[in-house]
């Protein structure tokens, strides 16, 4: 950073700067938690012969093992992009009306948890459902390892509950599917023929004000090669929304690129395949009884709705770590 001509590429410099303050962040971050290790020797010493001390001694070691799981957490993170931004992005499965609204609970649990981890969470398009609920919405999360941290939520989210839209009350399950892409930077890594793209200008819906309701700056941009479909209305500019929806377009086709690489790894080592790449990854009963479990770890909790409220940590850090002991 400090040679000459650093700062004449202000995006590499950039990059380079952001870089610099998540390695300078994570080394205070371990260089405080070894000194409180070393000072923890001294009072346990000190706590055998004063027992007024040893709740001091049990709140120290909590701070440390917080501290140490966080660390640990931050080193699974060694993908190429798992430090950057994610475009996460909820469909509404199978299930009607009942997997539309399931749809808009699982948007607001992963804005929620997002904001929790203190990510910046930009709401980018939602298309609204018929009767309630939404039949898509796309957000971004900006901060330090979103898409690693949310790839982990990448998949079906299954629902089973006594649907509220059922005049019989029936029991009901209905099937919510969470996407999650890359946000890269336009560098060349992929290349986009503006011959191979339809791009359609609408009115924006629902709230937004007298500007958004009265022009045509909506923006969806289809792309013919691949079939993937973005859309942005959240700007009050058309090209503004067109940057953004462009922006979407890349992480995508990025995201599609790097999925093709891992399927075909996984067809030379002879592993099975996931065909749908979307399957079940977690079910959350409200009936009979009330329970969320994660299929892949078997991690569970039996606090529905404090997991709908975005309390997702427990069941994404045995994910991350039981991804990270599999592929060591």
């Amino acid at each position: 950073m400090g040679a000459p001509g650093f700062w004449d590429d202000s995006e590499r410099a950039a990059a380079v700067s952001g870089e610099h303050s998540r390695a300078s962040r994570r080394l205070e971050t371990f260089t405080a938690l070894s000194s409180d290790v070393d000072d923890l020797d001294a009072l346990v010493e000190m706590a055998v012969e004063e027992e007024s001390l040893q709740a001091e001694v049990d709140e120290q070691i909590a701070s440390v093992e917080a501290r140490l799981g966080e660390l640990e957490l931050q080193r699974l993170f060694s993908g190429r992009y798992d430090a950057g931004d994610a475009l996460v992005t909820v469909n509404a499965g199978a299930g009607g009306t009942d997997a539309q609204d399931w749809a808009e609970m699982v948007l607001r649990m992963e804005m929620r948890w997002g904001e929790r981890r203190g990510f910046s969470v930009e709401l980018l398009e939602v298309s609204a459902g018929e009767e309630a609920g939404i039949k898509s919405a796309t957000f971004r999360a900006s901060g330090e390892n979103a898409y690693g941290l949310f790839g982990a939520e990448r998949g079906v989210h299954r629902l089973v509950r006594l649907s509220p839209f059922d005049s019989a009350h029936r029991r009901q399950t209905s099937f919510a599917g969470v996407e999650v892409a890359p946000v890269v930077q336009d560098t060349g890594e992929v290349e986009i023929n503006e011959d191979d793209l339809q791009v359609d200008t609408y009115r924006a819906s629902g709230a937004g004000g007298q500007h958004v309701n009265k022009t045509d700056s909506a923006v969806r941009i289809t792309h013919r090669p691949s079939g993937i479909v973005v859309q942005c209305q959240n700007e009050r500019s058309q090209s503004s929304n067109r940057a953004t929806a462009m922006a979407m377009l890349r992480a995508k086709l990025l995201e599609q690129r790097e999925r093709e690489r891992q399927e075909e790894i996984a067809r030379e080592k002879g592993e099975a395949q996931d065909v749908n790449f979307g399957s079940q990854i977690r079910s959350y009963v409200l009936h009979p009884y009330t329970m969320v479990k994660d299929h892949r770890t078997g991690v569970e909790m039996g606090d529905v709705q404090r997991v709908l409220e975005g309390d997702l940590d427990g069941f994404v850090r045995a994910y991350l770590l039981a991804s990270a002991s599999s592929e060591s």
